[in-house]
C-alpha cells in the first residue's frame, strides 16, 4: 500500500500541467515558489522510500542468491554422497553405501528446498524489480519537472524586473519631458519664445520708422536741388534781358 501511494503521488506530479496550474493562479511567482518547495520536498520523501524499496529488492535478490547457492551446494554433497556409497557397494560394504546413500537422499531433499525457495521468490522479486524500476522513471520526472518549475520561476521573476524597470523609466522621462507644454519648462520657453518675438517686432518697428527718416531726408534733398535750380533759372533769365536792354 505504502509503495502504490508513493507511486501514485509520483506519477501524479509528474504529468501536472505547470501552465494550467499557472494560468489558474492569482500570483504565479507565488505559486511557482510553493509548487518548487512542494516538489522538493516530496522529491525528497520520495527518494527516501524509493531507497528503502530498492533495499528491501536487494535483500530479496539477495536471498534468492543464497537459496541458488545451497540448491548447489547440496546437490554436489548430495552428488558426492552418492559416489561414496557407490564405493562401499563396490567393495561389498552395504551398511556404508545404504548410510551413504541415505545422506544423499537428505542432501537431495534440501537442494529441493532451497531450489523452490529460490523459485518462490522469483515472482516477488519481478514484481519488485518493476516497481523499482517504475520509481526510478517517476523520481526522474520530478526532477526534470522540478526543473522546469525553477526555469520558469526564474524566467518570470526576471521577466517581472524587467518589467518594472520600464515603468520606472516610463515615468522617469514623463518627468523629464521638457516638450511637456504643462511643465516649468515648456512654460519657461514659450515666455522666451514671446519675448524673442517681442523684440523681433520691436526692431522691425524701428527699422521701419529708420527707412521714412531717410526717406523724408530724401525728399528734402530734392526739393532743396529744385528750388536752388528755379533760383538759378530765374537768375539766369535776369541776365539775359538786362543784356539785351543795352
Amino acid at each position: 500500500m505504502v509503495k502504490q501511494s508513493i507511486f501514485g503521488r509520483i506519477t501524479q506530479l509528474a504529468k501536472a500541467n505547470i501552465n494550467a496550474i499557472l494560468d489558474q493562479a492569482e500570483d504565479p511567482q507565488k505559486m511557482l515558489d510553493q509548487m518548487v518547495r512542494d516538489y522538493s520536498n516530496n522529491i525528497a520523501e520520495a527518494e527516501s522510500a524509493v531507497a528503502q524499496t530498492i533495499g528491501n529488492l536487494r535483500m530479496l535478490q539477495d536471498d534468492y542468491n543464497e537459496d541458488i547457492q545451497n540448491s548447489r551446494n547440496w546437490g554436489n554433497k548430495a552428488l558426492a554422497a552418492s559416489r561414496k556409497a557407490d564405493e562401499f557397494r563396490d567393495a561389498g560394504n552395504t551398511a556404508d553405501a545404504q548410510k551413504f546413500d541415505n545422506l544423499a537422499k537428505v542432501a537431495i531433499q534440501r537442494q529441493i528446498a532451497a531450489e523452490n525457495e529460490a523459485k518462490g521468490a522469483e515472482p516477488t522479486i519481478a514484481s519488485q524489480e518493476e516497481i523499482v524500476e517504475r520509481l526510478k522513471t517517476g523520481l526522474d520526472q520530478m526532477k526534470g519537472k522540478l526543473n522546469q518549475l525553477q526555469s520558469k520561476r526564474d524566467e518570470l521573476i526576471a521577466r517581472s524586473r524587467n518589467a518594472h524597470a520600464q515603468t520606472q523609466m516610463h515615468e522617469a522621462m514623463k518627468s523629464i519631458d521638457v516638450m511637456d507644454s504643462t511643465s516649468e519648462v515648456g512654460r519657461f520657453e514659450e515666455k522666451i519664445r514671446r519675448e524673442e518675438a517681442r523684440v523681433r517686432g520691436a526692431n522691425e518697428l524701428a527699422a521701419s520708422s529708420l527707412d521714412a527718416q531717410f526717406e523724408s531726408l530724401e525728399d528734402l534733398g530734392e526739393q532743396t536741388e529744385v528750388e536752388a535750380r528755379l533760383a538759378a533759372l530765374k537768375s539766369s533769365g535776369s541776365g539775359q534781358s538786362a543784356i539785351g536792354q543795352n
